[in-house]
């Protein structure tokens, strides 16, 4: 029997965070951290409410999973977030030395891959889960701004 706790279906949770930045006038991206088929963290964009520029949807999720664990290293855990993660939080993911990354729409000009960054050795990088959906966010999101201005 196959376990509805796929990738997808925990793509689904962070596009949900997503869509409460984009309520919240946030670029949409979300992201959840998962254990053992438990959500131990729930985050997404809180750069303009914080006025923090590191306050990425992935960074917010690293800090509460380490909280949750009681320790700063996510090994045996998954972090599926709405958008590719740019070099900061990959530096970021590096340290943690999470065991997975999984994310949705590709960054091609900001990502970590575009940019070269290296994740920890042990940490597998899975892209384009619900690409289409966590793109389609994005696109409406960064629509809505170009004709507020």
């Amino acid at each position: 029997m196959e376990s509805v706790f796929d990738d997808t279906y925990y793509m689904k949770k962070a596009l949900q965070e997503a869509e409460e930045a984009f309520d919240k006038d946030e670029i949409p991206v979300g992201a959840v951290i998962v254990i053992k088929d438990r959500i131990i963290a729930r985050a997404h964009n809180l750069t303009e409410l914080l006025n923090d520029v590191t306050a990425h949807a992935e960074m917010q999720a690293i800090t509460a999973a380490a909280n949750f664990l009681g320790g700063k290293y996510l090994r045996d855990c998954t972090l599926y977030v709405t958008l590719e993660p740019c070099q900061m939080c990959a530096g970021a993911l590096y340290w943690s030395q999470i065991s997975r990354v999984v994310y949705g729409a590709s960054d091609p000009k900001r990502g970590c891959k575009a940019m070269g960054t290296q994740l920890h050795p042990k940490t597998t990088l899975i892209g384009g889960v619900l690409a289409d959906d966590c793109e389609q966010l994005l696109k409406l999101f960064f629509m809505q701004k170009r004709n507020l201005n």
